[in-house]
């Protein structure tokens, strides 16, 4: 028997393979199901089962691609229903897989379709569970994602108290869980670096599994403090219900090389927007009017759902030569299937043909320091996200969190020089690019975010551990 997890840290996702026999199981694959082909076929395996735990969120699962190609059953628990040829597995039902078995428990709550897969080794032992985003480590899934549901988050919450006691917390402690999600995804709170741990450990650690808790008092817990689910969330689930176009055609579609000139064109004729992937600083040097920059080095699928409300919209991007391929497939993860074409020879070859360039001023957190010392009126804005602004922040900051700064606009002078930061830079250059498009021409990024400001003697508030924050 043989068990890997698949982790991208992009996405914060956990796929899985099992092998037992010549015979192979596929857990919450990602878009691109190539490795996973060539990883049963380097085994001698052939892939039996794609297990989904539900309708995923946050990313477009393989499934659908996985099975054409290699001819595997899709799986999905109880209440599943998709609108492709899939398997219905009962609760309690066993799934065999050469010498191991793979029984399904139906565990509802985070959706009403959220299965956990029971492996069973070759001696019947109970040896992990595949648990999606039921149980994560340190966490359970969030209780408001259910597409279309008549529940309410807190009856949703309900049924996962039911789920994590009556079918998981029975199991042995040495029982690995392997969830679908670590931290950074936006499916659960709170969770783990880890990525995976056993079922003992989760008991004694996961506030969510203690032993005494009420259903009331989980059902608070679970609820409390939750931020709004990103805007690409039910058209991902949409997508996993309901189908997608082949990967192969979204790839074949978004390396389409352009010269500047047909570039241009093209983001006039079709109002494409202009994605530019490159690193924030590079961006800040030069960068198409009006691009966007999310950079590729960093949280880039989640902020391109976060931040682009239409899947559908067509995308022209930008790329360091030799990761146009990269850019085209981490968009396809998200739903983002309508690239229309790369700028041939990077930004360079826009330079080189004389095109109107835009540039953002970018100073150090010392520079910043001098300027407040000159004048502490001076706007600086904080996009983080809430709960590092409450932790701690620069007393002077005006909050608008990158997650929601269209919503904050209005706070936004446009005739003042806005200062902004996020922790590192990755986020802040992406804030400012929004506003330059959006007309704001008095923008200064801070290199090295709040980690940087850190170090300065700007006046900060006091530091309050995020895990006490409610």
């Amino acid at each position: 028997m043989k068990v890997e997890q698949i982790y991208t840290g992009c996405l914060a996702q956990g796929a899985y393979y099992i092998e037992s026999n010549g015979e192979a199981a596929i857990i919450d694959p990602l878009r691109e199901v190539k490795p996973y082909i060539e990883k049963a076929a380097r085994d001698g395996a052939d892939i039996k089962y794609v297990l989904e735990t539900h309708f995923h969120a946050d990313f477009v699962s393989g499934h659908l691609d996985l099975a054409k190609a290699t001819g595997a059953r899709i799986v999905f628990g109880p209440n599943a229903q998709p609108k492709f040829d899939a398997y219905i597995a009962q609760d309690g039902e066993e799934l065999k897989l050469g010498k191991v078995t793979i029984k399904v428990l139906h565990t509802p709550g985070h959706t009403m379709e959220s299965t956990t897969y029971l492996l069973l080794d070759e001696q019947g032992r109970e040896y992990a569970i595949f648990s999606g985003d039921t149980l994560f480590i340190g966490d359970v899934g969030r209780p408001d994602l259910a597409a279309k549901s008549d529940l309410t988050q807190e009856q949703l919450a309900g049924h996962l108290y039911d789920s994590l006691r009556t079918k998981i917390m029975t199991l042995p402690d040495e029982v690995v869980v392997y969830p679908a999600h670590g931290a950074g995804s936006a499916c659960g709170k709170n969770m783990s670096k880890e990525t995976f741990d056993t079922l003992g450990n989760q008991k004694r650690a996961n506030y969510a599994l203690r032993a005494d808790m009420t259903r009331e008092e989980f059902v608070k817990e679970v609820t409390d403090g939750l931020l709004p689910p990103p805007n690409y969330f039910p058209l991902n689930v949409m997508l996993n219900k309901e189908g997608y176009a082949s990967i192969d055609q979204v790839m074949h579609q978004g390396l389409q090389a352009l010269t500047p000139e047909a570039f241009e064109a093209a983001a006039n004729e079709t109002g494409a927007l202009v994605l530019d992937t490159r690193k924030p600083q590079d961006f800040a040097k030069g960068f198409i009017p009006n691009g966007i920059n999310i950079g590729i080095d960093g949280g880039f699928a989640p902020w391109v759902g976060a931040l682009i409300p239409d899947i559908q919209q067509p995308i022209l991007f930008v790329a360091d030569e030799g990761r146009e391929e990269e850019v085209v497939t981490r968009l396809a993860r998200v739903g983002y299937d309508h690239a229309i074409g790369f700028l041939k020879g990077g930004f360079q070859s826009w330079v080189a043909a004389g095109k109107e360039v835009d540039t953002i001023t970018s100073i150090t957190a010392a520079e910043l320091e001098e300027k407040y010392t000159q004048d502490n009126s001076i706007f600086i804005v904080d996009v983080r996200k809430p709960g590092e602004y409450e932790a701690e922040h620069l007393q002077a900051a005006h909050f608008a969190p990158l997650d929601y700064l269209n919503e904050h606009l209005a706070e936004l002078p446009k005739d003042q020089t806005l200062y902004i930061h996020c922790a590192g830079g990755y986020r802040s250059m992406i804030a400012a690019s929004i506003l330059r498009a959006r007309g704001y021409q008095h923008l200064v990024d801070i290199k090295g975010g709040y980690k940087a400001i850190a170090e300065t003697s700007l006046p900060r508030t006091n530091f309050v551990c995020p895990s006490t924050l409610k």
